[in-house]
């Protein structure tokens, strides 16, 4: 499926920089456009609540003075715990969005303020039936948070999940889990997504508003160093084992939670993601802090070197 005219502006590779709570600034989003890729942040990072304004003013005017600069978004959770929602959205369409990300409920009421100024929204899915949930409705692309993403992801192989969808959507797809180089963007493609989302690895950048400690352990982390749980927010999501560690919790023996818990963007929640760190498993592929235009160059780079080996192989 062909990339939606208004995101293609600017693309030099096809990705969408995955929305982190905390973790993703203004500062991150304009280097990421600026980059050539799609930046973005979740509404819920800029407090108090009147701040959001400012920072997309700030960054639609970093982006309007340069041509090759690709589009941002922004990511809208829809949950009863978000009261901010109806108010981030007036200003989401107030300064013409051009991509909202929704994330958790199916964007109903969202999608045709979006649509009536132009906009677009991608919805984040982990299931067949969240995907045709989100379609009904009108939603322009599916993200498929996979296994192996970081935050809030699913359980289901990318193989399966892009698969099944492909029968019956043939539109722009995001595809997540453990996308961290340039390899695994040519993969995403491969497999029929239309972009590679990707978040963990943006965490190591030095525009990322992370703690040292938490790039340095994105850095020293493997696979086996992350943990699937639903104890931090009522939803499973991945974080870093010694994060949960430093916390003084057995990571291995975590209560059960139930989703309806959720205080996701409340004071509990904002704690949880600041001092318990998210992480998708492909962190141990990633060897350095970077700052995102270099991080980005390079991924183009291996990108092209890993398109030109596949061209090269008689099979």
């Amino acid at each position: 499926m062909p990339i939606p005219a208004s995101l293609n502006r600017g693309l030099r590779l096809p990705v969408i920089c995955a929305p982190m709570f905390i973790v993703s600034n203004p500062d991150l989003v304009i280097a990421q456009c600026k980059g050539g890729v799609i930046g973005s942040f979740p509404a819920l990072n800029a407090r108090p609540a009147d701040m959001l304004d400012q920072w997309l003013t700030r960054i639609k005017a970093a982006l309007a003075d340069d041509p090759e600069a690709a589009p941002f978004a922004v990511n809208q959770i829809i949950h009863q715990s978000n009261e901010r929602l109806e108010h981030d959205m007036a200003l989401c369409v107030k300064h013409e969005v051009p991509l909202i990300i929704t994330s958790l409920r199916a964007p109903n009421e969202i999608v045709p303020h979006v649509h009536a100024y132009g906009g677009k929204v991608f919805h984040d899915v982990i299931s067949v039936r969240h995907a045709e949930k989100a379609l009904e409705a009108g939603v322009d692309g599916l993200i498929l948070v996979c296994a192996g993403a970081g935050g809030h992801a699913g359980t289901l192989s990318p193989f399966a999940l892009v698969g099944e969808i492909r029968r019956f959507y043939d539109g722009p797809i995001a595809l997540s889990g453990s996308i961290t180089n340039g390899q695994a963007i040519l993969a995403a493609q491969a497999m029929g997504a239309d972009f590679a989302y990707v978040g963990t690895r943006f965490i190591a950048t030095e525009e990322a508003n992370a703690q040292a400690a938490y790039k340095q352990c994105i850095v020293d982390s493997a696979a086996a160093d992350v943990v699937y749980t639903p104890y931090f927010t009522g939803v499973h999501g991945n974080y870093l084992k010694k994060s949960i560690e430093a916390a003084g919790l057995d990571p291995d023996n975590l209560p059960v939670k139930d989703k309806s818990a959720m205080d996701f963007g409340a004071a509990a929640g904002a704690k949880a993601w600041k001092d318990i760190w998210g992480a998708g498993q492909g962190v141990g592929t990633i060897q350095e802090v970077l700052p995102a235009r270099e991080l980005i160059a390079r991924l183009r780079q291996e990108y092209r070197d890993a398109k030109a080996a596949l061209c090269s192989n008689p099979f």
